[in-house]
């Protein structure tokens, strides 16, 4: 090869990778703020942002850890408030178990602040409650495949009697 053909192939090989779409986290801790703020600034209720907290994270961690053996929904009973998730069949992300929750929202009714019949939306209000500023998630793909998710906010939410926002 000659050194201008080397040369070429190189300056062309870099103008590709610079061009290239960048890999983007699905997972990481902006990944899930970006997702629950955005669904907060949807309500329309002036809710302030939530922000991530890494003890809080470290606590949902080691919570997905355990689950990754069963993968099986259950909630930890911490200090925190909390959503949990679980998907199979591809690649669940965090802006995935985001949206399940927040798609809860059509069965919450803010006038008598209550759920429709049958349904469930406590994991929205979860998402959406005023006082829930600190969120920390963990995400492990269990044994037997299948992805599992949880966040844990704090202080917590979802108080019998009171509304969100």
């Amino acid at each position: 090869m000659t050194s201008s053909f080397l040369l070429a192939l190189v300056c062309a090989a870099a103008v590709a990778l610079a061009v290239a779409p960048a890999v983007v986290a699905q997972n990481s801790p902006q990944d899930y703020v970006n997702a629950h703020n955005a669904a907060r600034a949807n309500v329309g209720a002036g809710l302030p942002p939530v922000s991530w907290d890494s003890r809080v994270a470290t606590y949902a961690q080691n919570y997905a850890n355990q689950r990754a053996r069963d993968c099986q929904l259950v909630h930890s009973g911490g200090p925190y408030g909390e959503n949990i998730f679980w998907g199979s069949g591809r690649d669940y992300t965090a802006a995935d178990a985001v949206r399940a929750w927040v798609a809860e929202r059509q069965y919450y009714d803010y006038a008598s602040n209550t759920c429709a019949t049958g349904q469930v939306c406590g994991h929205y209000t979860q998402v959406v409650w005023r006082s829930s500023t600190a969120i920390g998630c963990g995400r492990v793909r269990c044994d037997s495949g299948a992805i599992f998710i949880i966040c844990n906010y704090n202080p917590p939410g979802n108080f019998i009697g009171e509304r969100p926002y």
